[in-house]
């Protein structure tokens, strides 16, 4: 799934781990979301939303990745 987690990390100044820190995660779940690896829970979504100051929509793209699952399960039929 796209996202902007390391965009908007950056933008705000904050490395990795501070990021990781601010949201009770480790650095490596940050790494991981941030190459697409991993997909977090709901509420650790949020509390990255929170934290970097945006919602969860934009922060996870999801009108973009819901249409580009839209197109691959039509595509699918």
């Amino acid at each position: 799934m796209r996202n902007r987690v390391r965009e908007l990390r950056t933008a705000a100044g904050w490395t990795q781990q501070q990021l990781a820190e601010a949201v009770h995660v480790s650095s490596r779940t940050i790494i991981s979301l941030e190459k697409g690896q991993y997909n977090p829970s709901l509420l650790l979504a949020y509390r990255m939303a929170l934290a970097l100051h945006t919602t969860m929509e934009e922060l996870y793209c999801l009108a973009e990745n819901k249409e580009l699952e839209d197109r691959a399960y039509e595509e699918d039929l």
